[in-house]
């Protein structure tokens, strides 16, 4: 007994310090590849997004203006404070503006790395896999490029993967509150959701999902609530304009067009709205129509698939990455920044669908810098370079969704719906 308990506490200590050493590693090389793309060919990026952030920032601080209200905002409420603090920090400077909004992204970003590092420690994943998943979060500043300094996404990639990372650890309503906040400040983490309330309630039962979704949906309005009363159109018009958004020149609808344009010279022409460069045309617009119902279709797709399966933590993972990884794929916008909601996400899972979303994930990242921000401009006229980039990395992303989506060995539709109404045996196995 005294030899099978040294093992365990020599076991138990190993499993500590392997862990600690993985997150020191993500935080740490999160961090240095932050300083590294201020340096070099990386800064030669001028397409900030900050000088948007710093205009709200004015109407709000400097001039006392109401958002939604006196000034139109297309970012859900939860971004104005990331947008606001820096202007108060740093006052009318825009350099100084700048250095304030990239220090609260890279403690974003560091504080993501190691909430993704903790959650593979957490699985025993091998050290292969840890040290995979690690790498592709850390270096995910050197991959993707400059576009992280002046984007807000790191911040609700943080909240995102902190419920994640929460829910992993029984801490239900932390996970709800931090899912909602996530939403409240980019929208995107809704698509999780879904996958959520089937988790709660497969495991704990039917009214602890009802109770978290009320949960969810309190944080969210009282987040809103404020800009409703006040600019009840305002908020609308933020909404609407997005979900009527053209053909963004980058995402996989408008890859088709450019693919089109260089094989057999299909003519093209682009215009500037909704802060995007977008394909023009009677049936580009309505293929972005096509491009929601796409959306809309696979994201249940994600959704049934987990339902029809064991409700465990690892699938949970799994899925939730394939449901954010199929919003932004059928989207009709698909910026680069978006790559940064994947990272954490990807970085997370396990086995060889974990390393192959991996690579998959690094190589897209990659290519995107390709074409942007350097070589934006030759892709507005449609250059055979930047469009087949664009092109190979969205097919790259599909691929992506393919592999996360696609249904585990074995997988086979119960004969009837799992049953809902009661938690799962207190046997079930913790992953």
């Amino acid at each position: 007994m005294l030899q099978f308990a040294g093992t365990s506490t020599g076991r138990f200590s190993s499993d500590r310090q392997r862990g600690a050493l993985a997150v020191a590693s993500a935080a740490l090389g999160f961090a240095v590849a932050w300083y590294l793309i201020h340096h070099g060919w990386y800064r030669l990026d001028r397409q900030w997004d900050t000088r948007e952030y710093y205009k709200y920032a004015n109407y709000i601080v400097g001039r006392g203006l109401f958002p939604y209200r006196d000034f139109s905002v297309e970012y859900p409420p939860l971004s104005l404070p990331i947008f606001a603090l820096p202007r108060l920090l740093a006052g009318h400077s825009f350099s100084g503006y700048m250095t304030v909004f990239e220090l609260m992204m890279a403690a974003c970003g560091v504080i993501t790395a190691s909430l993704a590092a903790l959650l593979l420690v957490a699985q025993r994943v091998s050290t292969r896999q840890l040290v995979c998943g690690v790498a592709l979060i850390a270096l995910s500043p050197v991959l993707l490029g400059a576009v992280m300094l002046s984007r807000y996404d790191l911040f609700p990639t943080m909240l995102t993967i902190a419920a994640l990372t929460a829910l992993y650890f029984g801490r239900k309503w932390s996970a709800l509150v931090l899912l909602a906040l996530g939403t409240a400040a980019k929208a995107y983490p809704i698509v999780l959701l879904p996958l959520v309330l089937i988790y709660l309630w497969r495991r704990d039962g039917r009214r602890t999902a009802l109770i978290g979704l009320g949960l969810f949906a309190g944080i969210v309005l009282a987040c809103f609530l404020p800009f409703l009363v006040e600019a009840p159109h305002g908020v609308w018009w933020a909404i609407h304009g997005q979900e009527n958004r053209p053909l963004q020149l980058e995402s996989v609808g408008a890859a088709l067009f450019l693919a089109a344009h260089q094989l057999v010279g299909l003519h093209l022409s682009y215009y500037f709205t909704h802060s995007s460069d977008n394909l023009d045309g009677h049936v580009p617009m309505t293929f972005a129509s096509l491009m929601s119902v796409f959306q809309l279709l696979s994201l249940v797709a994600v959704w049934l698939l987990y339902a029809g399966g064991p409700a465990t933590r690892t699938r949970l993972l799994t899925s939730s990455a394939a449901a954010v990884c199929a919003f932004i794929v059928f989207d009709r916008v698909l910026s680069p920044q978006y790559l940064i909601w994947l990272a954490p996400m990807v970085a997370v899972l396990r086995g060889r669908r974990g390393l192959a979303a991996v690579a998959l994930l690094a190589c897209a990242m990659s290519m995107t810098q390709i074409y942007y921000p350097l070589h934006f401009y030759p892709l507005k006229t449609f250059a055979s370079l930047e469009s087949w980039a664009v092109a190979g990395r969205d097919l790259v992303l599909v691929a992506l969704f393919a592999t996360l989506a696609w249904p585990d060995r074995g997988f086979a539709w119960p004969a009837r719906l799992p049953a809902w109404h009661r938690p799962a045996v207190a046997t079930r196995s913790p992953s």
